[in-house]
């Protein structure tokens, strides 16, 4: 019968970091590569052994330089992997080898533990056991079957209710009790693996975000065992969730008394339901109910390199940023610069249809007032923090020199896109330093200056892209009239549209680029 633990769910703030440590550096397999099912612009990770099997899964939610997370009370606060206690030496040379700092090996629960850090700062540790085993470890890159990673040990949970924590576990997802310290109890499943519960009575509390985690699932045979458990929860007064079809497994979630979130979740269907064991883990799945935005989802979810692959390299500039790498890259590239309420992956299905093959970069603004993104501060529809405005662009400016020498942009085949408050940073960017950009798309756009500068445009080429039925259609004239005076190569398209961008402006895009830049290619 199943028992224990399915797999264990964290969120990590940066993919490429946590592809090297799981996988280059602890041997896992990625078995899995996914949008999320809740949010499918959300990349979901899934680290096992060869088989992707249950209890072997450990799963990361990517949020790109998201914020970071508390550990405390009400969270798990760590993850520990099987190891044969022979190779507990091999991980300590391991370790050094790959300058990841580790302390022990300690002794708990009568157990070897090497504790690590992943790089969000959580705590991995490598358990000597015999308690739990695997006929399937994931072997390669220097490490043995015999030293490889077996499976999860455990994970421990930080509570200020231990007792009712404990008999939650018992009650519901069948551990029971096995050794304790003064502030541990130690929880173990018919499988072997085990739950640590903490008390963590007078702790502070925790805080959901990057380098935590974010939940323990636990194993099920089948939906009748789901369908009971959710029936019996819901009769003793948790507030479990409805059944979710994850595709690979169904499963209902619950928080234990203590308020960390528990998932049960069946064995099957199974990884292997859409990819045969040897190819598991090479390619990018979308969640079936975001099937109609697949293509605009590839674009918009990180892109990463698995150990010995190609990776982008990136550097640490003004702006967070994304870049997006077509298979066949050819040498324009595309800088994007989001409206309000937008990020760094907000234009990038836009630049794509309208370049297929472009690299593109999108930035993040730096301003969230009114909880939302922007390039600025604004007092009123139009009214705006002019001091704000120039250290922007002044910030601007820095992020396309250093882009120039980071990552080599020729800035004569470099178009910079802007849609609204990022189109309006870019007329800021070019007024305030003029040449800083050569090749500019406005989508939107007005001028938020109330002192403009006189400047010598003539080297730039600008395509004014303006809605007929723009609430705030009324201020592009006076910007076209600017553009022009500045001696700019200013183009100018009127499209039936309000604010909202569409297929129009893809297909005015297109062919001012065509029209622009192509030929000189």
């Amino acid at each position: 019968m199943a028992s224990g633990i399915h797999h264990i769910t964290l969120i990590t703030r940066n993919v490429q970091a946590n592809v090297d440590f799981y996988v280059g550096f602890l041997g896992l397999r990625l078995v899995k590569r996914t949008g999320g099912y809740e949010d499918a612009t959300q990349l979901h990770l899934f680290y096992g052994d060869a088989a992707a099997t249950p209890g072997s899964l450990i799963t990361f939610l990517v949020w790109e330089d998201g914020s970071l997370g508390r550990v405390g009370y009400g969270q798990p606060s760590e993850i520990s992997l099987a190891i044969t206690p022979e190779a507990i030496g091999f991980w300590l040379t391991r370790a050094l080898q790959h300058n990841v700092a580790t302390t022990g090996p300690a002794q708990e629960f009568g157990e070897p533990v090497l504790r690590l850090k992943d790089p969000d700062g959580v705590i991995v540790k490598l358990v000597g056991t015999s308690a739990v085993k695997n006929a399937a470890p994931w072997t390669g890159d220097g490490i043995s079957g015999a030293d490889a990673i077996q499976r999860i040990r455990g994970a421990t949970v930080l509570t200020e209710q231990p007792q009712a924590t404990c008999t939650f576990l018992e009650s519901y997802f069948g551990y029971s009790v096995g050794e304790r310290t003064d502030t541990i109890v130690r929880m173990v499943s018919a499988s072997g693996d085990c739950v640590d519960v903490r008390d963590a009575t007078g702790f502070w509390s925790s805080a959901p975000g990057t380098g935590t985690i974010d939940h323990i699932a636990f194993r099920a045979p089948d939906i009748a065992r789901i369908q009971k458990t959710y029936d019996r929860l819901v009769k003793d007064g948790s507030d479990a969730t409805a059944m979710h079809d994850r595709k690979y497994f169904y499963s209902i979630y619950v928080r234990e008394p203590g308020g960390t979130l528990f998932e049960m979740a069946t064995d099957g269907p199974g990884m292997l339901i859409d990819e045969p064991p040897e190819t598991l883990g090479t390619k990018l799945f979308i969640p079936p109910h975001f099937a109609e935005e697949t293509e605009n989802l590839k674009v918009m979810l990180p892109q990463f390199g698995l150990p010995g692959e190609d990776r982008f390299i990136y550097r640490e500039l003004p702006f967070v940023h994304r870049v997006y790498t077509p298979d066949q890259a050819g040498d324009l590239t595309l800088v994007l610069l989001h409206g309000s309420d937008g990020n760094e992956t907000m234009l990038l299905p836009l630049a794509a249809n309208a370049a297929a093959l472009a690299t593109l970069i999108g930035l993040r603004g730096r301003s969230t007032e009114e909880g939302i993104g922007r390039w600025f501060r604004r007092f009123g529809p139009l009214s705006f923090d002019q001091q704000d405005i120039r250290a922007e662009a002044d910030a601007l400016a820095g992020f396309i020199e250093g882009a120039v020498e980071a990552y080599h942009l020729d800035l004569q085949r470099t178009v910079f896109l802007g849609y609204s408050n990022g189109a309006n940073m870019l007329v800021a960017t070019m007024l305030l330093h003029p040449g800083a950009i050569r090749n500019a798309v406005l989508l939107r756009a007005m001028n938020v200056l109330e002192e403009t500068p006189r400047v010598d445009l003539s080297d730039a080429r600008i395509l004014m892209v303006n809605g007929e039925h723009d609430l705030f259609g009324a201020q592009a004239p006076d910007l076209e009239a600017l553009l022009q005076q500045s001696g700019a190569d200013l183009t100018v398209e009127r499209v039936h549209a309000g604010h909202e961008t569409g297929q129009h402006d893809i297909d005015a895009v297109r062919q001012w680029i065509a029209a622009t830049l192509d030929q000189e290619a």
